[in-house]
């Protein structure tokens, strides 16, 4: 026993180890970083690629792998000191490389959290973990938020336009929204409460996707009126990895290995599978019988009401905050969403305004009237409570609602600038020729071979049925590669 002390001790002094150091915290972030961009790669991979048709497939995915490499160069290059730095502007941080050997090997700090503590001491959002620790995990936010933003334009928008929008979107108004509320900007000094991202990532992602989906166009018909999963069993794969990976989602938005995190943890879970089951009631009573597809949105729609209140609200609460995830949202998207004009003419193809906006906004307002005052002191950098709580619950509950309008309004204005702008050089939908043709017109590949390239077609041997009406496909213009078979009624 003697001898571990005296090893551990000889370690603390090595200079991988500086005295502010804490390795449980350090590993702990970590491993939730890993955990977060696991739901995005390869877990929003594999569900996009699934649960769209499959002349979709490799498109869908694309548009997600993209967008994580592109997100993090820019990432590193320009944006997390934009989000996390000095600031420039009340909303916005100054932009600049995180990539220095001397700022990243330092202990990470959020400059502009400083704020004034409950015993009247200033302090500021200083983890015990390096700066690559805190550049990374955040990254992994900025990037989920991009490809569910991508769940609204998926089956028709332009991938160079995808390539275009993903960085500028990132620059004008990601940043924004994670300065403001979590990088030390006005909203977060005024005191507004967004634990992991309800509105910085699902409301800003969802109703962002449904201006993105109205600037680029719809579907084809035939797609709007019929868009099955290509491979149920395999969005559910990717689906498990989204719920999963929520655990460091929201298990590392304390940044530490706390009490507050293994709080978090479990309410997450709680509302998450307490949503799947309302919406999935909710399908057997009003279709007669359960959808694979609805028990997913269900778990998003759970997953992202809890996220921005997920370490501050009691776990019955979470039970609560999934019973209405379950069912408000599926009310929005059954009902509301077939009597408003507006949400019918724009094709958001997932419903991501729905399983995002709608849930993101409905936990951030839950959030303004759950939240638990001793939990808040846990975590926040100031007094608090939720309404349910009394006390200054009531304002807090209002800024909660303004935070949320400027959340709105910022993205709907910003991402039509960008899309505007990007359409003087790049045309934002593909045309119609290459829609109906999918994957093969843009990007010469295929999801689903059904047999090796250069053989021809034989129902002996590729196993299909024989059949008067069954011939070969004719070559596609695009790929010289594997063929399908068309068949003529």
């Amino acid at each position: 026993m003697a001898a571990e002390q005296i090893a551990y001790t000889v370690k603390e002094f090595a200079p991988a180890v500086p005295g502010w150091l804490n390795k449980g915290d350090n590993a702990w972030q970590m491993t939730a970083s890993t955990l977060v961009g696991i739901q995005s790669m390869p877990g929003l991979v594999i569900l996009y690629a699934s649960i769209v048709k499959k002349k979709w497939a490799v498109n869908s995915a694309f548009m997600a792998l993209y967008a994580f490499a592109a997100v993090l160069i820019c990432w590193v290059l320009l944006c997390y000191r934009m989000a996390f730095g000095d600031e420039l502007l009340p909303f916005w941080g100054k932009g600049a490389p995180a990539l220095g050997q001397k700022y990243l090997l330092g202990r990470a700090k959020v400059p502009e959290s400083k704020h004034r503590g409950y015993n009247g001491v200033d302090d500021i959002t200083e983890p015990l973990y390096p700066m690559a620790t805190l550049v990374y995990f955040q990254f992994t936010f900025a990037a989920i938020t991009l490809i569910l933003l991508a769940g609204s334009v998926l089956g028709r928008m332009n991938i160079r336009a995808w390539m275009a929008f993903v960085p500028l979107w990132l620059i004008f108004s990601y940043t924004v929204g994670a300065f403001s509320l979590w990088g030390g900007g006005f909203l977060y000094h005024w005191g507004v409460i967004d634990y992991s991202g309800g509105y910085v990532i699902h409301l800003s992602s969802g109703i962002a996707g449904l201006t993105a989906a109205y600037w680029v166009g719809p579907r084809l018909k035939c797609d709007r009126e019929r868009f099955p999963p290509n491979n149920v069993l395999l969005m559910l794969a990717g689906a498990g990895l989204l719920w999963m990976g929520w655990s460091g989602f929201n298990g590392g938005a304390p940044y530490a290995a706390n009490i507050d995190a293994s709080i978090a943890v479990l309410n997450t879970n709680v509302c998450a599978a307490t949503s799947l089951l309302v919406w999935t009631s909710l399908d057997v009573v009003f279709f007669g019988k359960p959808s694979v597809v609805g028990a997913v949105q269900g778990m998003m729609t759970g997953l992202a009401c809890i996220t921005p209140g997920a370490g501050l609200v009691q776990s019955w609460a979470a039970i609560v905050m999934g019973m209405l995830s379950g069912s408000i949202p599926w009310v929005s998207m059954m009902v509301l969403h077939k009597k408003c004009s507006l949400l019918q003419k724009v094709d958001d193809a997932l419903g991501v305004f729905h399983t995002h906006a709608v849930a993101g906004l409905l936990g951030g307002l839950l959030t303004g009237l759950l939240a638990e005052p001793d939990l808040c002191k846990l975590i926040l950098p100031f007094d608090t409570r939720g309404a349910f709580y009394g006390g200054n619950g009531g304002v807090q509950f209002l800024k909660q609602i303004v935070a949320a309008l400027f959340v709105i309004t910022w993205n709907v204005v910003s991402t039509s600038i960008i899309l505007l702008f990007i359409r003087l050089f790049i045309p934002l939908r593909m045309p119609d020729n290459q829609l109906e043709i999918g994957d093969d017109a843009a990007h010469g590949e295929e999801a689903y071979a059904l047999w090796g390239d250069g053989e021809k077609y034989d129902p002996t041997e590729h196993g299909w049925h024989t059949s008067q009406f069954s011939e070969v496909a004719a070559p596609s213009p695009y790929v010289n590669g594997a063929r399908g078979v068309t068949i003529n009624l």
